[in-house]
């Protein structure tokens, strides 16, 4: 009966809630349902387009075109350089918008679009033709280039546009938490099928041929641009400020008020201080492609059950954000990534081949539980940032932040060269290759190509020495990148009281005018 009366209830503020938002809140229930199923799409295409997006690192780039780590790591900062004026381009059409339909909510569709055809096209070159890697290099930085606009403009307009649908920062939480579950469903899908479907479509159980890009990954992309649609059809923003307000942002007032953003730079400094924490990424990928560790029916199911680990995180972050707030949430979560990282470390040394990929996968799913929690917490924390600026400068300034962020990319440019270089060092380079190439042969049989240097992974002891610096290189990342956390002191009663000032200054601004 209780059951059935908690039904009955739910289904009564769906109905009432569905075009009208509760007392305080700003979002429909409508709202919040589309966002978070349309958001499914975004997210695919988000998925796939990051998977082979140009890094110091990338995996397609490497393992799957065959481009060296070295000459990877130079058109990755051909790429940032060329990135500046096309990111500073974003920013001024983002803050000086004048669309009715908003600041963000236009280029889903409109830079989604061009993103999907670019990505397939990108798939399709044809790179086992291109003996030269000169040639793999220009193609690859040719794509790039076009990324750099139209992916990112669409990734940098999804990512914040929580920020403008609402003014509380709770319903903010609330709400990235319900959009960061379903968005957490695109990559968990895509990780879960594709390993069974290049073994049953393509033939295959090497995630590097190029036959899964081309056969398996262009249909995610369109069913995401179609499920995109759904959220340009369904939401509305609501930005606090005068309806009579005049937006003309000048660049350059643009730029010295964000750099004033204290925020903004406590924010960035811990990310751009932790950039060695991701080194452990590949470790599942490669203990699975070039150790054999286990077989593609149980690699699908070891990355699903590594992708829910994000589903409890997000669930838990807006509870966490209640009773102890963002700051505190911050460095707890931050903490416990060390020790998860660090708990790695005696597997990969001392546990059989047999058992490594499940035991690595279990301090994985830890640290990705509290890991995701920044799903929750970065959405949040952009807007309370955002909503500052706004309250110190009297101008709603968000594109701006990406331009500023150049200088993240330049530190980022910088910092990328540390684990190509780490990579290097631990044997992932063509001396060391050439050396092992003849027992590598005799053990695996045949190679897919036996130019790419990232072969020498088969080789064992490589391996193990390879995977033991890349988790003490993120385990420094990690401790780092906690430390910028202690002194940002943005309370929510903070924001709060900006947000009431703010809607007095609209009033008295639409009064005047």
């Amino acid at each position: 009966m209780n059951l059935v009366g908690t039904v009955k209830e739910g289904f009564s503020k769906v109905k009432t809630y569905w075009k009208t938002p509760p007392l305080g809140n700003y979002m429909t229930f409508k709202e919040i349902a589309s966002l978070a199923g349309g958001g499914i799409g975004v997210k695919f295409i988000i998925t796939c387009v990051s998977a082979v997006l140009l890094s110091a690192t990338n995996y397609f780039v490497g393992n799957t075109i065959g481009i060296s780590p070295m000459n990877m790591y130079l058109i990755y900062v051909i790429a940032v350089l060329l990135s500046f004026p096309l990111t500073m381009f974003r920013a001024y059409i983002i803050d000086n918008a004048k669309n009715r339909k908003g600041k963000y909510r236009p280029y889903i569709i409109s830079m989604g679009l061009p993103t999907v055809v670019l990505a397939i096209a990108y798939f399709w070159m044809p790179y086992e033709k291109m003996e030269s890697q000169v040639l793999k290099c220009v193609v690859v930085l040719l794509f790039n280039i076009g990324f750099q606009f139209f992916y990112n403009f669409l990734y940098d307009a999804y990512d914040n546009f929580i920020v403008v649908l609402s003014p509380n920062t709770q319903e903010r939480a609330n709400v990235s938490s319900i959009k960061a579950v379903t968005d957490s469903l695109a990559p968990t899908i895509t990780n879960a099928i594709i390993p069974i479907l290049a073994a049953q479509l393509v033939g295959t159980d090497n995630l590097n041929d190029l036959r899964i890009y081309r056969y398996i990954w262009p249909p995610i992309l369109i069913i995401g641009f179609l499920l995109s649609v759904i959220v340009y059809v369904n939401t509305e923003e609501k930005i606090v400020q005068a309806k009579t307000h005049s937006v003309q942002i000048k660049f350059t007032d643009a730029l010295r008020a964000v750099a004033k953003n204290k925020y903004f730079w406590i924010i960035s400094l811990a990310t751009w201080l932790g950039f060695l924490e991701s080194a452990y990424n590949s470790i599942l990928n490669w203990l699975y492609s070039y150790q054999h560790a286990c077989t593609g029916g149980e690699y699908s199911l070891i990355v699903t059950i590594y992708g829910n680990a994000s589903l409890w995180g997000m669930l838990l972050a807006p509870l966490s954000i209640k009773k102890i707030g963002k700051r505190n949430t911050l460095i707890l979560t931050n903490a416990l990534n060390i020790v998860f990282i660090a708990a790695i470390y005696p597997v990969i040394k001392h546990a059989d081949m047999s058992i490594m990929i499940w035991l690595v996968m279990i301090c994985l799913w830890f640290n990705a539980l509290v890991g995701s929690f920044a799903h929750i917490l970065t959405p949040s924390l952009n807007g309370d940032i955002r909503d500052y600026q706004q309250y110190i400068t009297g101008e709603r300034i968000d594109g701006m932040f990406a331009a500023v962020g150049l200088i993240g990319s330049i530190i980022t440019m910088i910092t990328s060269s540390v684990v190509p270089a780490i990579y290097e060092v631990v044997g992932i380079n063509e001396e060391n290759y050439a050396r092992l190439y003849d027992s590598i042969i005799a053990q695996e049989g045949s190679l897919e190509d036996p130019t790419n240097i990232y072969n020498v992974l088969y080789d064992r002891e490589t391996f193990i020495g390879a995977l033991g610096v890349l988790v003490g290189a993120s385990v420094i990342g990690a401790l780092i990148n906690v430390i910028p956390y202690f002194f940002y002191d943005l309370s929510e009663i903070k924001q709060q009281g900006m947000i009431k000032v703010l809607k007095i200054r609209a009033l008295f601004e639409d009064y005047g005018n």
